[in-house]
């Protein structure tokens, strides 16, 4: 019974509240291209290939791209990992998402 009572619950929030760290920035974003549909098929790409961690540290990339280009010119070990994982959630989204 208290399941029910969940579902019902969890219907009622707004869309956002369920959105990932990616989605939820890709919606904030100043970019044209941004719908709902291309933010969330974005976000099933960063499930796929990124921690959630990954995520938030990604996510920061749309408020600030020279946040990127920073971390992908740093010589630390983790940047460098990180940059290797956000690439490969780049290339997966853009074959997923491509229309």
């Amino acid at each position: 019974m208290k399941l029910v009572g969940a579902v019902i619950t969890v219907s009622f929030l707004p869309l956002a509240a369920l959105a990932g760290p990616i989605q939820s920035a890709c919606l904030k974003s100043d970019r044209q291209a941004a719908s709902r549909s291309l933010c969330t098929c974005i976000q099933q790409a960063a499930d796929m290939t990124l921690t959630g961690s990954d995520q938030r540290r990604a996510a920061k990339f749309f408020r600030d791209p020279d946040e990127a280009q920073d971390v992908r010119m740093s010589k630390s070990d983790n940047d460098n990992a990180f940059w290797a994982r956000y690439r490969s959630f780049g290339d997966m989204a853009e074959a997923y998402c491509a229309g």
